[in-house]
């Protein structure tokens, strides 16, 4: 008796797991679908969508793959949406670095961007704002990174630029000082002309 039983639930497993099923053949109180089950389906299906849309807006708002030209910068930096977003501060002025412990470590991350994207929480000032470009022709924006004692470019401790975009602000700024679109003091320097004339 015990080898039948055996038989019969070996062959009622084999029809189970050979014979495709369908949604509606699972539903056991009805053989058609019900409106229900459609209903409930149709508000996953738009919970889907609507968290696939919160999703693609935020690649969207980390993609940094598309090329922004010199000119549209310089059109930011003059319009009313810059105005509202950091008034007349610095763009660096309200950044604040994210660290382990108490002290800072002594240099700033090497880059926010990787593979065209966001790839940190806490971007630095220029990384954050994809209208930031560092360039010669853009000097409203190099020149809230001059010191206003010495002249030079300030640090990136005090500025929090990742390392790259840092090394493009050097970049740019020893560019435009090339072109003489910055100005800058040359140290002077005092000569005993007596070495260079004989003595007669």
């Amino acid at each position: 008796m015990l080898t039948i039983v055996r038989g019969v639930s070996n062959i009622l497993t084999k029809i189970a797991f050979s014979t495709p099923r369908t949604a509606a053949s699972y539903h056991t109180t009805c053989k058609l679908p019900c409106a229900h089950t459609e209903q409930s389906t149709a508000d996953t299906n738009e919970a889907d969508s609507e968290e696939l849309s919160a999703a693609q807006q935020k690649l969207i708002k980390n993609d940094r793959s598309k090329a922004i030209p010199v000119e549209t910068s310089i059109r930011y930096l003059n319009s009313e949406a810059y105005k509202t977003t950091y008034g007349t501060r610095f763009v660096w002025e309200e950044y604040r670095r994210n660290h382990k412990g108490l002290f800072a470590p002594k240099k700033t991350r090497k880059t926010c961007i990787r593979q065209g994207a966001i790839s940190t929480g806490n971007p630095c000032p220029i990384c954050r704002d994809e209208y930031l470009i560092l360039d010669h022709r853009n000097l409203e924006l190099i020149k809230q990174f001059i010191s206003p004692h010495t002249g030079e470019v300030l640090s990136y401790s005090k500025t929090g630029l990742c390392q790259k975009k840092h090394l493009e602000l050097l970049v740019a700024f020893e560019r435009a000082k090339d072109y003489g679109l910055i100005a800058f003091d040359v140290p002077f320097r005092e000569y005993d002309y007596s070495e260079y004339y004989s003595k007669q």
